[in-house]
C-alpha cells in the first residue's frame, strides 16, 4: 500500500471547515493561476525587470532587449490588457511604465529560488 495515502478513512469535519473558511474562492485561485501563465513568458519577464527602472518606449524596449518592435508591443498588448503595464503618449511617442511593482516581487522571489 502507498505510504502518501490514509489508511483509515475517518474525516476531521472540524479541520476540513476551518481551512475551508480561510480559502478564497475558485475565481481568485483562477485569477492567480492566470497570472503565473502570463509571468510564465521569458519575454514579459524582461519587459516587467526593465520597466522596473526606468518607463521606456517600444523602441528604447527593442533596442535593450534585442527583439523586434513588432514582439515588443505584442508582449506589451498582453500586459495592458492584464493591467500590469501602463501606458502614456508623448507627442508621437508611447511610454510604457509598470503599474504594480507587487508584480516585479514576484519575479525576485523566482529568480532568488533558481
Amino acid at each position: 500500500m502507498s505510504s502518501d495515502v490514509c489508511e483509515i478513512k475517518s474525516i476531521r469535519v472540524d479541520i476540513v471547515e476551518e481551512v475551508s473558511n480561510k480559502m478564497s474562492s475558485c475565481d481568485t485561485y483562477k485569477e492567480t493561476a492566470d497570472l503565473f501563465k502570463l509571468l510564465g513568458d521569458y519575454n514579459r519577464i524582461r519587459i516587467i525587470s526593465a520597466l522596473k527602472q526606468k518607463e521606456m518606449c517600444v523602441c528604447e524596449l527593442s533596442l535593450l532587449l534585442d527583439m523586434s518592435q513588432s514582439s515588443i508591443s505584442h508582449q506589451l498588448r498582453i500586459l495592458r490588457n492584464k493591467g500590469i503595464v501602463n501606458n502614456r503618449k508623448e507627442n508621437k511617442r508611447v511610454f510604457y511604465s509598470l503599474n504594480n511593482p507587487q508584480i516585479y516581487e514576484l519575479i525576485k522571489i523566482g529568480e532568488n529560488t533558481c
